[in-house]
């Protein structure tokens, strides 16, 4: 087991106060308090079924509405990523993951390339699940993936439950995260023709 792939970051802007610790190589230990508790939920959900430790404090300015604390979340959740990773060696880059929950049926992959793209379709067939507007859902993950350089594809394939919708969506992260962060005893530097995954 590869050990202390960890990071610690802070941001501080005027329309969020936030500080995250994520360990890749946990055993799914979360603490959110983010000022909503549906994005509470999902981040507790993408810890226990990833395996990571994250603890998570934001303050943001939600007597505005959820966007900036969800999307600089995602800045910093995605950092943290990538500083946790290091110079990628020995892991495996590639994860895929397929989510069933309830009536949802959600798709996931990875690319720890260090180039950005990201890809999302999914269609949320109601706007809120409590206080979390679903549209944030998109907003996160592109700002996970840009701000960690990784190539994310997401899709629902069904689903007509919102709730359930972005559920498996963030656990469809979760697993194909964790496989692509995984470490690979065959790999011996990076699995990358460049000699880099930057």
């Amino acid at each position: 087991m590869v050990e202390n792939r960890i990071a610690e970051i802070t941001r501080d802007t005027k329309e969020t106060q936030i500080t995250m610790k994520l360990q890749l190589d946990g055993s799914g230990a979360c603490r959110t308090d983010t000022g909503i508790s549906f994005f509470n939920h999902m981040l507790e959900g993408f810890a226990r079924h990833g395996f990571f430790d994250l603890d998570v404090k934001i303050s943001g300015d939600l007597d505005v509405d959820g966007h900036h604390t969800v999307e600089d979340a995602g800045i910093v959740l995605g950092s943290a990523i990538k500083e946790a990773l290091g110079n990628k060696a020995g892991i495996r880059r590639y994860g895929s993951s397929l989510i069933p929950m309830d009536e949802t049926l959600a798709q996931c992959a990875i690319d720890l390339c260090g180039r950005p793209y990201f890809v999302f379709d999914a269609e949320f067939p109601q706007e809120r699940c409590g206080s979390f507007e679903t549209c944030l859902v998109r907003e996160f993950f592109y700002a996970v993936s840009y701000s960690a350089g990784m190539n994310l594809h997401m899709k629902i394939l069904s689903g007509v439950n919102a709730h359930h919708m972005a559920e498996a969506l963030f656990k469809a992260f979760a697993k194909a995260l964790d496989e692509a962060t995984g470490i690979d005893p065959r790999i011996k530097d990076v699995l990358s023709t460049k000699g880099t995954l930057d």
